[in-house]
């Protein structure tokens, strides 16, 4: 027993050869998966989703992606905990599919995240307003930059540990949230008895019929993304093996419930055609639809504290983005797909070099925001496709994973996480991200003249990758990789 227990902190404390540390327990993993795809697209985004396609039909698109993001999770687990990586799906995609698909996927996963942290310290000087107007926006802006920046920089722990608390604050408040909004439904909060006409208000449950559905399914994604991060921080998770399967497990169907939980209250409580709901965004905290329920529900200050779990959840957001897009470039370095000097690894296991780069691409980008709107807005566009093509990566490679892993004549029962629904969760996974990134502006084409600066705005982000992913083709004369030749080594072996 003894020997065990020596064996388990032995584990808990190990150095990879590559000089990253594997301190990242459980509880810091589920909490990653969790704050990752939980922030303004919940907390803002699901009133105008509901007012588009009636509750209903918010809670279909919202239940559809979430299917879809439970067989990408399940993807990625059986990938990540048999081979934990820092460079999780792009690593994966170099060794099962074709390196210059992998080139791609890591390039543009790491502009995604550099412009969403910008995009992060806007909001959160946005969000400050609300209390101290007459501070100038740079100054928040600098000072969330530069606590996101620490945060990433003391070690993998304390990002782990911040994550885990911003995460935390985030689910009580859902928490808290359904269950007021469930007593206000009953008129037990706010004094009136609602029950279910909402749900049959107008043309509810469903408005607007299958293509209004259809046209929040790109929104429902972009609220999801951020569940992938959980591979990227295979590669510092203390164990992997263990910790990887859980947060898998525990993770898919919270985030279900608190999703489906929140829309289904919010449109339960707030009729689908109030204007209000349109109104969610970060400069108009008082109009988000948690807020409206609140109020309905007769709770004071309520404008405040949504603006402060929003505040944490931005700045949760921040500090994702930048372990995320710090991991993914030190990985590509260590490929040979990126410059040497970032492979650079300090002695508290953070890779320093590829930090600070990111920092400073993140700045710039930010800076745009001030001195010109049009680049900013560009930058944005750029990025908006990047996290489907990053799932349509995953569910690619696991799909070549299982099939390598089989006709290598590997036993399946070795495994530690075997996704189900094989080969069927990759392959429907794999067919609606392609038909959310082909349908996400379908608008711009159904007029009699097509809305071209729409379609560019809006496809932006897939010519990119798909310049990155050809020209690092044909220049390096890369081919998919042979079944028999894809490699199951894990270079971060302690």
């Amino acid at each position: 027993m003894e020997a065990i227990k020596i064996e388990e902190k032995s584990q808990n404390n190990q150095e990879t050869n590559d000089g990253i540390k594997r301190n990242l327990k459980a509880r810091h993993m589920t909490m990653i998966a969790i704050g990752g795809s939980i922030g303004t697209g919940l907390f803002l985004a699901t009133g105008a989703s509901i007012q588009t396609a009636g509750p209903g039909g918010a809670m279909i698109a919202y239940g559809a992606i979430g299917i879809m993001v439970y067989f990408l999770m399940t993807s990625l687990g059986e990938m990540a905990t048999f081979i934990p990586v820092s460079g999780s799906f792009a690593t994966y995609a170099s060794r099962f599919v074709d390196p210059a698909l992998g080139f791609a996927l890591g390039w543009n996963y790491w502009f995604n995240w550099a412009v969403t942290l910008a995009v992060e310290i806007v909001a959160s000087a946005i969000i400050m307003k609300f209390w101290l107007p007459d501070v100038p926006s740079i100054v928040w802006s600098a000072l969330f930059l530069g606590l996101i920046f620490l945060l990433n920089a003391l070690s993998v722990k304390s990002y782990g540990e911040s994550e885990y608390w911003f995460a935390l604050i985030k689910v009580i408040t859902i928490i808290v949230f359904i269950g007021v909004g469930v007593l206000t439904i009953f008129g037990i909060f706010g004094g009136e008895y609602i029950g279910f006409k909402n749900f049959t208000l107008g043309d509810a449950p469903v408005s607007g019929g299958f293509m209004s559905v259809l046209s929040i399914f790109f929104i429902a994604g972009f609220s999801f993304q951020g569940t992938e991060l959980v591979g990227i921080a295979a590669g510092e998770s203390e164990n992997p093996k263990k910790n990887i399967p859980k947060a898998i497990r525990q993770v898919f169907w919270r985030i279900l419930l608190f999703y489906i939980g929140a829309i289904a209250v919010i449109g339960l409580v707030i009729p689908y055609t109030s204007p209000e709901l349109l109104g969610g965004d970060v400069d108009k905290i008082a109009v988000s639809p948690f807020t409206l329920v609140f109020e309905k529900a007769g709770i004071a200050f309520t404008a405040s504290v949504m603006n402060a779990v929003i505040l944490t959840s931005v700045l949760s957001c921040g500090t994702s983005g930048l372990y995320a897009s710090t991991r993914m470039l030190w990985s590509m370095a260590k490929d040979g797909q990126a410059p040497k000097f970032l492979q650079k690894v300090n002695n508290r296991g953070i890779p320093i070099n590829a930090l600070v780069m990111t920092t400073i691409i993140g700045g710039l980008a930010f800076l745009t925001s001030i001195f010109g709107d049009q680049v900013y807005t560009w930058l944005l566009n750029a990025s908006g496709l990047t996290g489907f093509i990053a799932w349509v990566g995953i569910a690619l490679s696991h799909y070549r994973f299982r099939k390598a892993y089989i006709a290598q004549g590997r036993d399946l029962n070795e495994l530690k996480y075997k996704a189900k629904w094989f080969p069927l969760g990759p392959i429907l996974a794999l067919a609606m991200c392609i038909i959310i990134i082909l349908g996400q502006n379908y608008q711009a084409f159904m007029t009699g003249n097509i809305d071209w600066y729409g379609a560019a705005v809006s496809y932006i982000g897939l010519p990119i990758f798909l310049v990155i992913w050809i020209g690092y083709k044909v220049i390096h004369k890369t081919k998919v990789v042979p079944l028999n030749k894809c490699s199951f080594e894990d270079h971060q072996k302690s």
